[in-house]
């Protein structure tokens, strides 16, 4: 669960939406949608115990990684959705203390985030002979060497508790998100001890630590193809950050104060140009980034009925998962958007998204694509859903 939120009756489905912020649910008579369609194509069991779920999920290429509650990675292929079995079972691995928080995927580079309060990153090889792939820990983040430089120059320490100090490489709660750059050059890095610090993925250094970054933890981080960073933290706030040109940190750029409660999901639309953010007050804020990278908000998309946990972009569609146990799905169309589908079946609160174009079925004379949604559930399920586009016919 994240830090903000805890699955109850009282909480969650109490919390006010945001009535000061317009809607944008479309209710045009403008744009009529075409006939859309969506199914569940199958659903996942990873785990036997019903005390064990996947707490985040991740494509890259045709393969889905899968980070459970019990500290368990997997890989499996997303195109037949299946873990083949082996005697040395390599797709699959175990580490840290807690809940895997966070996956991201750069080269043959995987990194973990975890709930014992460390980054771990794994090379990824494939293994030819099975399509199985084999994972070797190449670091634990902070690394020594790190560790051992910092810890000798008393500057670098800083004080966690009234009698303990660590150094400033060391993240001293949960790391709840990551993010890369563009380029993959650099690792961001949020935690619930409510700093940012950034990673250079060459050798694994730390960078940069930018304390007290909010008031409270920092559930969700996103980053721009500019070099934009949002952090979406439980004392309401996303804040945006930026390194400017001469500077060696990053700096605040603005702070977006919309939300009436714990922020617990961000994303960026395609482009870069929309952030969307989920939170206990069961909205979804579209905000524009404007100039300097200000953020405008310019409304809220309304349909859950309770807390938003997270947020997927592929393409023009925006995917949300809730507490509620739904998964809806938006696309906009001139600032006004439209939920194209209520995606039903879970039985717990949804805790992951991700989501991808599917290439496996497409038809090349067809110009709407169709789209892959993968939802994980803290019913310990993970459903795999087809979703065929859909286009807007604007009226005359």
């Amino acid at each position: 669960m994240e830090h903000s939120a805890s699955f109850n009756n009282n909480s969650l489905s109490s919390q006010r939406s945001l009535a000061s912020v317009p809607s944008l649910n479309s209710h045009s008579h403008l744009f009529i949608p075409s006939t859309t369609s969506h199914s569940c194509l199958t659903t996942l069991k990873p785990h036997t115990s019903s005390s064990v779920y996947i707490s985040c999920l991740t494509l890259a290429g045709n393969l889905l990684y899968t980070g459970s509650s019990d500290r368990e990675i997997r890989s499996w292929n997303h195109t037949h959705f299946i873990q083949k079995p082996t005697t040395t079972n390599n797709n699959v691995v175990i580490a840290g203390k807690g809940a895997v928080k966070s996956i991201v995927v750069h080269s043959d580079k995987l990194f973990t985030a975890h709930q014992d309060n460390k980054i771990r990153v794994w090379r990824v090889t494939n293994l030819e002979h099975d399509q199985n792939q084999k994972y070797t820990r190449v670091a634990t983040l902070p690394t020594l060497g790190d560790r051992l430089t910092k810890l000798l120059l008393p500057k670098n320490q800083v004080r966690i508790r009234r009698h303990k100090k660590c150094t400033w490489v060391h993240h001293v709660d949960t790391v709840s998100s990551l993010a890369l750059s563009k380029d993959g050059t650099f690792l961001y890095s949020v935690s619930w001890d409510r700093t940012i610090k950034v990673w250079r993925t060459k050798d694994f250094a730390c960078l940069e630590s930018v304390r007290d970054a909010h008031d409270d933890a920092i559930n969700a981080v996103a980053v721009s193809y500019d070099g934009y960073v949002y952090t979406g933290s439980a004392d309401k706030r996303i804040r945006v950050w930026k390194k400017l040109e001469g500077e060696k940190k990053h700096s605040l750029v603005d702070t977006l104060e919309k939300h009436n409660s714990g922020i617990n999901a961000l994303a960026l639309s395609a482009d870069g140009s929309v952030l969307y953010s989920g939170a206990c007050d069961r909205s979804i804020l579209v905000s524009e980034k404007g100039k300097n990278g200000k953020l405008l908000v310019v409304g809220a998309l309304r349909g859950h009925t309770r807390s938003i946990l997270c947020l997927a972009v592929v393409s023009d569609l925006v995917c949300s998962g809730s507490e509620d146990k739904t998964v809806r799905i938006w696309r906009g169309v001139q600032k006004e958007y439209s939920c194209l589908a209520v995606l039903e079946g879970h039985r717990s609160p949804i805790k992951s998204l991700t989501a991808a174009v599917d290439r496996s079925e497409q038809d090349p004379n067809s110009e709407e694509p169709s789209f892959l949604v993968y939802s994980a559930s803290l019913d310990c399920d993970v459903k795999k859903c087809q979703f065929c586009h859909l286009r807007w016919i604007k009226l005359l």
